[in-house]
């Protein structure tokens, strides 16, 4: 019996092999795998998606290349449960099998429920749906965004010029649905914007699928909308249809038609409510012209009117009255000036040095002539002037006799 001698393979030649037999299976070759992501690693760079899927006894390591990650329509994360379709091969390197994802699907809830839901918070963390501007209520100008051959624009247009005619709109055809929709829509919210030719924008289109509504949940739309100066109306769907651009719009109809009425004023209202404030107004001038009609026949028959001549002879006695009043005032005020001024005469006469020398006193002055204080202050023969009430007297010292002090005056006790 002949031994067939085994042969002594590299661990790249046992990889390889093991990797052929993975890839000629058929049950291989295509599956469809649930389990829930785990270790999820998204390398934006490259595209490529790296994960796990996991159920509740094993786990499966799992990639998902670029040219496949491009038709996601939802950002895969850990927690999520997902189907995958993919095949299963091995990774030479490391000679681990893997699953490798060619389509990723959420596990009950549709790939679009799901991007809806992560976009708006992506977009609600921002802040994009905080701050709404305050929808004019007199627009001169009213834009329009809408597909040129929907119903939606038949219907706004006939709102529109039923209930406020005077009002111009300037329309803007884009397509509502497919891949050109959305970048359509959010330019023309841009050139409204940059050419200011509307003072409200209406942006919408009829109901429809959530596929057919999806250009108005795309995140280029939504920052268009909460990036306009001009105040936006979302009018997507029906009244049960939410999309991202409600949210980011600063007010949201539930059709179409309810935008035009959100939009503009019903003239049949502004009629009935210019005519109550014409109504309100004559009346408001009737009772102003009936009071003031009352006030003058109610200073017609005031004595002023009736005997003007008494009511001068009256003001005149008062006016009398007063001027005596004042006069008497002012001539006791001058009398009681007139006696202190003489009293304070009196009291500075009997301090001046000319009422001493009017009572026969003379101040002897030298030839300066300024006064001398004491005898010893003068020498014999000295030239001497004294001064007397009446004039001044010339003289020549002759003589200088010092009177003795007294003992308190020389500081003796």
């Amino acid at each position: 019996m002949n031994r067939i001698t085994p042969m002594v393979l590299s661990v790249t030649q046992l990889n390889t092999y093991i990797r052929s037999v993975f890839e000629q299976d058929p049950h291989l070759t295509q599956v469809f795998v649930s389990g829930e992501i785990s270790n999820f690693k998204n390398y934006y760079r490259s595209g490529h998606l790296y994960l796990s899927l996991k159920d509740e006894k094993s786990v499966i390591k799992a990639v998902m290349f670029a040219r496949y990650t491009e038709r996601l329509r939802f950002v895969p994360e850990d927690g999520m449960k997902v189907i995958a379709r993919g095949r299963v091969s091995v990774y030479e390197a490391t000679g681990q099998y893997q699953l490798y994802i060619e389509d990723l699907q959420p596990d009950g809830v549709g790939a679009l429920s799901i991007a809806f839901e992560q976009l708006k918070r992506k977009l609600e963390a921002e802040g994009l749906f905080g701050k709404k501007k305050q929808i004019p209520k007199y627009p001169e100008r009213i834009g329009v965004i809408t597909s040129p051959s929907g119903a939606a624009v038949h219907d706004i247009l006939t709102v529109l010029g039923r209930r406020y005619p005077a009002a111009e709109i300037v329309f803007c055809p884009v397509a509502v649905q497919g891949t050109e929709a959305a970048p359509q829509i959010a330019d023309a919210v841009e050139r409204f914007n940059r050419l200011n030719c509307a003072d409200v924008l209406i942006v919408g289109r009829g109901g429809g699928s959530l596929e057919d509504l999806w250009p108005f949940n795309e995140e280029s739309v939504a920052r268009a909308v909460a990036a306009s100066h001009i105040p936006v109306i979302s009018a997507v769907g029906h009244e049960t249809d939410f999309t991202i651009c409600d949210f980011a719009a600063d007010l949201r109809a539930p059709t179409p038609s309810a935008a035009a009425e959100l939009a503009v004023p019903d003239r049949m209202e502004l009629a009935a409510e210019l005519r109550g404030m014409r109504q309100r107004l004559n009346q408001a001038i009737e009772s102003v012209l009936s009071d003031a009609g009352r006030r003058i026949d109610q200073l017609s028959d005031s004595g002023v009117f009736r005997n003007p001549a008494e009511r001068l002879e009256q003001r005149k006695q008062v006016i009398t009255q007063f001027s005596s009043a004042l006069n008497g005032h002012m001539s006791r005020k001058i009398q009681s000036c007139h006696t202190i001024l003489s009293s304070e005469s009196g009291r500075l006469n009997a301090l001046s040095p000319l009422a001493v020398l009017s009572r026969g006193y003379a101040v002897a002055c030298d030839e300066n002539g300024s006064p001398i204080g004491s005898a010893s202050k003068v020498r014999k023969g000295e030239f001497l002037s004294m001064k007397m009430n009446d004039g001044n007297i010339d003289c020549v010292v002759e003589n200088v006799r010092m009177r003795k002090k007294k003992r308190s005056e020389a500081g003796v006790l």
